[in-house]
């Protein structure tokens, strides 16, 4: 399991890294979503992996790290999955305007071919 997601990690890492470094400004949005899903994978992967661990402590039994997982690191995605929702509806208003004024979706604001 470990292994699967440190795949997908380096996936989304590469992928999104290639989004990033293009010239459009919706591939690099693009990008940007895909790295915060690969951090978001990675902070919820050092909770500990596990399908039948529930992550709150039972009221029976002894509490110990084999019979439940750490819930901050679910908190913690919970979080940024928000924070991501909100800076990429930022990011891409900025590319909307970008767009408006430019005439085209470069990053680096040169979107008319004849000049402006």
């Amino acid at each position: 399991m470990e292994l699967l997601l440190s795949i997908a990690i380096g996936l989304l890492v590469a992928a999104g890294v290639w989004l990033t470094l293009r010239a459009r400004s919706f591939d690099v949005v693009l990008g940007l979503t895909l790295v915060s899903y690969a951090v978001n994978l990675a902070i919820f992967g050092s909770g500990r992996l596990g399908a039948l661990a529930p992550p709150l402590l039972p009221k029976e039994g002894t509490a110990s790290l084999a019979t439940h997982i750490d819930p901050l690191p679910q908190a913690l995605v919970l979080t940024a999955i928000v924070i991501s929702f909100a800076m990429t509806a930022v990011l891409l208003a900025i590319a909307v305007r970008g767009r408006a004024e430019t005439g085209g979706d470069h990053v680096d604001g040169g979107g008319r071919e004849d000049g402006p």
